[in-house]
């Protein structure tokens, strides 16, 4: 099963959150923060929303940055994804 984006929706995978600092010490689950460097699955087509013209301007496999608490949380085939609005997106980390 795959998943598609509609409209101005992204979909997107969380990066793997650093489990050590700088200077080696290991962090507990609770105490790494939500990672908002994630890398885009996949893309809707855009169009005509609300009557303004939405140009995708992210693709799959770039890495982007995220606000930290948008979107909504999917699991499919024990993978969590992540679908978000363009919009919902910051920046394109290169």
């Amino acid at each position: 099963m795959t998943i598609k984006p509609l409209s101005d929706r992204v979909l997107i995978k969380s990066v793997e959150a650093e489990e050590t600092t700088k200077s080696g010490i290991i962090l507990t689950a609770s105490a790494q923060e939500k990672p908002l460097i994630a890398e885009v699955v996949a893309v809707g087509p855009g169009g005509v929303i609300d009557g303004k013209e939405v140009v995708m301007t992210v693709k799959a496999g770039d890495r982007v940055i995220t606000s930290k608490y948008s979107g909504t949380e999917v699991k499919l085939d024990g993978v969590e994804y992540t679908i978000v609005k363009q919009s919902d997106i910051l920046a394109v980390v290169e």
